[in-house]
């Protein structure tokens, strides 16, 4: 547990920095999509739960990259 939370906590390269960014903004926009007080058609609404699901695997995988792995 040690040593995923130092992998976390290392400089994050800059090609996967921009891909967390884009995972955070994607699962943002889908979550204001699938929580919106209108009624959407349903097909948006799945397509919405699926970005986000998507956006947050990203964010989370492109955040434990590390450009120097040091035995990790």
């Amino acid at each position: 547990m040690n040593k995923i939370i130092r992998r976390v906590q290392e400089p994050t390269p800059r090609f996967f920095r921009k891909i967390r960014n884009f995972g955070l903004l994607l699962t943002g926009i889908a979550g204001a999509i699938t929580t919106a007080p209108i009624v959407l058609p349903a097909v948006l609404t799945t397509i919405a739960g699926y970005a986000m699901i998507a956006g947050a695997i990203a964010s989370v995988v492109s955040q434990t990259a590390v450009e120097n792995e040091d035995g990790l």
